[in-house]
């Protein structure tokens, strides 16, 4: 992903230095004209703007015990690591106390498409330091400003992951039923898309009613939806397919309907995914 964001700003002919912590990992961007920083501290100095993109916020951290006091004073510290809204506030924490500006990012596109019409990337932290940078980052993509709480773009990122890792395994799922029987992935894949595509239309809805609390009573209730997924269980254990992705999703529904929520509509089950009864 590192390499995609630097290749980006390269396209556009901006001057980039480019620092790794293993030097040979660098080689393909200084053949494309960026400049090779040999210490961190020297990156640093190249430029007000400094972009960090590694695999996780440990991986930040090392990097950061690395740089001389003193190095990030006056800079704006762009992390487009992927990690938690705890991570995010307590290295904003520490940049700021370095007299740094921190806005963390959330990249929602896979490095080759970086730069392309339909990328997107998530933003949070001080909008003044935001602002100051946008026209850059938009390089990377549709820049999404979600907010000073520099643990927002973390708190998005991860919310709109759980909802595409949510619906792999549901495909998955479905297309290890239809292997069951022999049948191609490729064959039901056009009908799962277009009832996805259907389902996908009332989600404004439902997250209004997630928003007021004002739950409906649909004929397609809760208790009808925890019917379904007993049966989807029950079938796809007959049919010789775990039900490790199916299971904890009918016992929301389940646990819904024992709750009272049988007669609701599903956005009556947000509420049982807290862990605490005074979230809300």
């Amino acid at each position: 992903m590192g390499t995609a964001v630097a290749n980006a700003f390269l396209k556009k002919d901006l001057t980039v230095t480019v620092w790794n912590r293993s030097p040979h990992k660098a080689q393909s961007l200084i053949a494309r004209g960026a400049h090779h920083a040999i210490h961190i501290d020297e990156a640093l100095g190249a430029s007000s703007l400094l972009l960090i993109s590694v695999l996780d916020y440990s991986a930040v951290q090392d990097i950061f015990h690395l740089v001389t006091d003193g190095h990030l004073d006056g800079k704006t510290v762009v992390n487009l690591t992927n990690g938690t809204p705890e991570e995010a506030r307590k290295m904003a924490a520490w940049v700021n106390a370095q007299g740094a500006a921190y806005i963390d990012g959330g990249i929602m596109v896979t490095p080759e498409l970086i730069g392309q019409p339909n990328a997107f990337v998530l933003y949070s932290g001080a909008e003044d330091s935001f602002r100051a940078v946008e026209s850059t980052l938009t390089i990377l993509g549709s820049p999404a400003y979600v907010g000073e709480d520099p643990a927002l773009a973390p708190l998005y990122d991860l919310s709109l992951l759980s909802a595409m890792f949510g619906m792999f395994g549901g495909f998955l799922h479905a297309a290890a039923l239809l292997r069951s029987e022999a049948v191609p992935a490729a064959h039901g894949t056009p009908m799962i898309m277009s009832l996805l595509k259907a389902m996908i239309e009332l989600f404004p809805e439902i997250a209004h009613e997630i928003d007021t609390r004002e739950y409906p009573t649909p004929s397609s209730n809760n208790a009808m939806m925890a019917t379904a997924l007993r049966n989807v269980l029950d079938g796809s254990r007959e049919q010789g397919v775990r039900d490790d992705l199916i299971e904890p999703v009918w016992q929301l529904f389940h646990q819904g309907v024992q709750n009272g929520q049988a007669a609701r509509d599903i956005s009556a089950l947000v509420p049982l995914l807290f862990m605490s009864h005074s979230a809300s």
